[in-house]
C-alpha cells in the first residue's frame, strides 16, 4: 500500500539488463565434504513432488544434498558441523512476495509492534513496558500491523483518556492498519492537532477531540515522527532483520526500496551479515496526466537484474497510475475511461521495454479495468512471459482468474483480512468472507503466492498468514474466510511459488541440491499439528545461505 509519485530518486531505481537468468543459475553441487549436516529430522523439501527426507548437507551457502540420514552422514568430515534435529521438522525459509519493510527499518527500533497479538490486555502490557523504559517526553508509537478487531477480549477503540493514563509523560500514536490511529493528549499537542483541525480528527458530542485520527489524516502526520538515522538506522535495521528471522522470514519482495535506507542493506550484504534477501519492486508512478510523460521516461531508463541473490531489482510497481490505486476500505472502485487510458499508456511502455510488472489491483471493478487494458496491450506486445502480477487481489471473480490465466498473469495474494477482517465485514458485508477467495484462486491454475503487504497495512508474521490461509481465521480467532486451503498448498504459496515471483526459483523456495541453504528448523511439525496451532509455530533455528541467522535461546 504505497501511492508513489514521480520523484528524482525514483529515476535511480535500478541499473543493467535482463541478466537474471545467468545470475540466479546455481553452480553444480560438488561431491566434497559438507560444512554442515542436519540429521535425524523430518525435512519437508517443498519440491515439485513435496518430498519428505531425513537430513540435509550444506556446503558453503548451498545445499549439497537432501536424503536419508545414512546418505548425508557419509558426506561429513572431521570439520563438519553436525546438528541433530531430534525429530524436528525442517522447511524452506519463508518468502513474502510483497512487503514495505525497507522503509520500516527506520522506525523498527522505536515501534511497539502488535503483530499477531490476540488480546487488548497483552497489547497494553507491551505498551506499558515501553512507557516504563522510555524517558519522559520520548515518542512511543507503532505504524500498523494490527487493528482493534483482533483483540478477542475487548475490541473497542482505544481512547485518548486511556492512553493518557498509560503514558502521562509521553506522546503516544498507535496506527491501526490504514483505518484509524489512536493518540493521547501529548501526541495531539505535539502534532498541533486541535478542535480546528479537519474532520479527520474525530470529536465527541461535546466537540472535544477523542484522539482518533481517520486514515485520511494520518499519512501526513506519521512523516513527522522521529526515525532512526546514521548508526541508529543500521542498529534498527539489524534488529528488524533479527525479528524477521525469528519469525521465519528469509526473503521478501520489497514494494519500494527507499534510496536513503537501502544502502544499509547493501552494507550488511557486503559484510556477509545480511540475513534476509531483498527483491525490489519499484518505479515512478504518475499521479496525474501531467506526470505520465515522466513515468514513460522512467520506464525507458529502468534496468533490472543487476544485483545478486541478496539484493536485486525485479519489477516495476507497485503503482502505475495513482488515481487507480484502490484504497483499502472503500466498498467499490469506479475506474474512469480517461484514467484507464493513462494507465494503459504506461503499461504499454512497460510491455515494450519487456519489464516485469507488479501492480496493486484490489477491487473487482479495478481488476476488470486492468484486464481490459492488458488484453489490448497484449495484442501488440505479448506479455505472457514477463511475469506480470496483480497484487492484493482481494476481489477476483472466477471469470477474471480465467482471463488472467489466458494472459499468463500471476496473483500475489495478501491476507488483509488477517487483521482487518472485522473492518472488512463492516465495509463489504457478507462478501468480505471471500476476500480473498483462496480455494477459487488455487483451483484456477493461475500462478499465485502469499505475501502480507506489511508492515503497516498488515501484520508480517508468515506463520500467522499460513494459519489464516488454512483455518480462515483472523488474529483473535474470528472466522473471516470461507475458502481456506490445505496446509500443503499454503506452504507452497509461501515458499516455492514466491521464489518464482522474485525470479529466484532456481535458488530459493525448496530444499534441493544446488539451491541456497535458506531453511527453518521448527519447534513443531507444520504438517501434523492441529491447524489452530500453525500461528504458534516458532523456528528454533533459521539459516540463510548456510549461516545461522537466528537460534532460539
Amino acid at each position: 500500500m504505497n501511492r508513489r509519485r514521480v520523484t528524482a530518486a525514483a529515476f535511480l531505481v535500478a541499473t543493467g539488463a535482463v541478466a537474471w537468468l545467468a545470475a540466479q543459475e546455481p553452480p553444480p553441487a560438488r561431491p566434497s565434504g559438507a560444512d554442515v549436516i542436519l540429521t535425524n529430522g523430518k525435512v519437508v523439501t517443498v519440491d515439485d513432488r513435496f518430498s519428505i527426507a531425513q537430513a540435509v548437507a550444506i556446503e558453503g551457502d548451498r545445499i549439497l544434498r537432501v536424503g536419508s540420514d545414512s546418505e548425508i552422514v557419509r558426506l561429513s568430515s572431521p570439520s563438519t558441523r553436525r546438528i541433530d534435529l531430534r525429530g524436528r521438522t525442517v522447511i524452506p525459509g519463508l518468502i513474502d512476495n510483497h512487503m514495505h519493510l525497507v522503509r520500516a527499518a527506520a522506525t523498527w527500533d522505536k515501534e511497539v509492534r502488535w503483530d499477531g497479538i490476540g488480546t487488548r490486555k497483552q497489547a497494553l502490557e507491551l505498551l506499558r513496558a515501553r512507557v516504563k523504559a522510555a524517558p519522559a517526553g520520548e515518542w512511543i508509537y507503532n505504524l500498523g500491523g494490527w487493528a482493534v478487531d483482533q483483540f478477542a477480549d475487548d475490541s473497542r477503540p482505544l481512547t485518548r483518556d486511556e492512553l493518557d493514563r498509560i503514558a502521562p509523560a509521553n506522546p503516544v500514536l498507535l496506527q491501526a492498519s490504514y483505518y484509524a490511529s489512536y493518540l493521547n493528549s501529548r501526541a495531539l499537542d505535539a502534532l498541533g492537532i486541535t478542535e480546528k483541525s479537519p474532520e479527520w480528527a474525530l470529536r465527541d458530542s461535546s466537540g472535544r477531540l477523542t484522539g482518533v485520527i481517520e486514515e485520511a489524516g494520518i499519512r501526513g502526520l506519521v512523516g513527522r515522527l522521529p526515525v532512526a538515522a546514521g548508526e541508529a538506522l543500521e542498529a534498527s535495521t539489524r534488529l528488524m532483520i533479527r525479528d524477521l528471522n525469528k519469525a521465519g522470514l528469509t526473503a521478501f519482495g520489497s514494494a519500494g526500496c527507499e534510496p536513503d535506507i537501502l544502502p544499509v542493506f547493501r552494507k550488511l550484504s557486503g559484510e556477509r551479515t545480511l540475513n534476509v534477501r531483498v527483491f525490489c519492486i519499484t518505479g515512478a508512478a504518475a499521479g496525474s496526466p501531467q506526470q505520465v510523460e515522466a513515468s514513460l521516461a522512467a520506464v525507458r531508463s529502468m534496468k533490472l537484474f543487476q544485483g545478486d541473490s541478496d539484493i536485486n531489482y525485479v519489477a516495476w510497481g507497485e503503482s502505475v497510475y495513482g488515481p487507480l490505486h484502490d484504497p483499502m476500505f472503500i466498498p467499490r472502485s469506479r475506474p474512469q475511461p480517461d484514467q484507464l487510458a493513462q494507465w494503459r499508456r504506461i503499461v504499454t511502455e512497460i510491455a515494450t521495454a519487456r519489464l516485469p510488472l507488479h501492480v496493486h489491483a484490489n477491487l473487482t471493478d479495478t481488476i476488470d479495468g486492468f484486464l481490459d487494458q492488458i488484453e489490448m496491450v497484449n495484442r501488440q506486445h505479448p506479455i505472457g512471459d514477463l511475469r506480470w502480477t496483480l497484487a492484493h487481489l482481494n476481489q477476483p471473480t472466477a471469470a477474471q482468474l480465467q482471463r488472467m490465466k489466458r494472459l499468463g498473469l500471476a496473483a500475489a495474494v495478501h491476507p488483509w483480512a488477517v487483521i482487518n477482517g472485522g473492518i472488512n465485514r463492516r465495509v463489504f458485508g457478507d462478501a468480505a468472507l471471500d476476500m480473498a477467495p483462496l480455494k477459487t484462486i488455487q483451483e484456477s491454475g493461475v500462478t499465485w503466492g502469499l505475501g502480507s503487504d506489511g508492515a503497516r497495512a498488515n501484520q508480517i508474521l508468515p506463520f500467522t498468514t499460513l494459519w489464516w490461509a488454512v483455518t480462515g481465521k483472523m488474529v483473535g480467532g474470528q472466522k473471516v474466510l470461507r475458502q481456506p486451503i490445505s496446509r500443503e498448498d499454503a506452504l507452497v504459496a509461501h515458499t516455492r511459488r514466491n521464489a518464482w515471483f522474485v525470479f529466484q526459483e532456481k535458488n530459493l523456495g525448496s530444499l534441493e541440491a544446488g539451491k541456497l541453504a535458506d531453511l527453518l528448523v521448527l519447534d513443531r511439525d507444520y504438517l501434523t499439528i492441529p491447524a489452530d496451532q500453525i500461528k504458534d509455530i516458532a523456528p528454533v533455528l533459521t539459516m540463510v545461505g548456510g549461516r545461522i541467522a537466528y537460534e532460539a535461546p
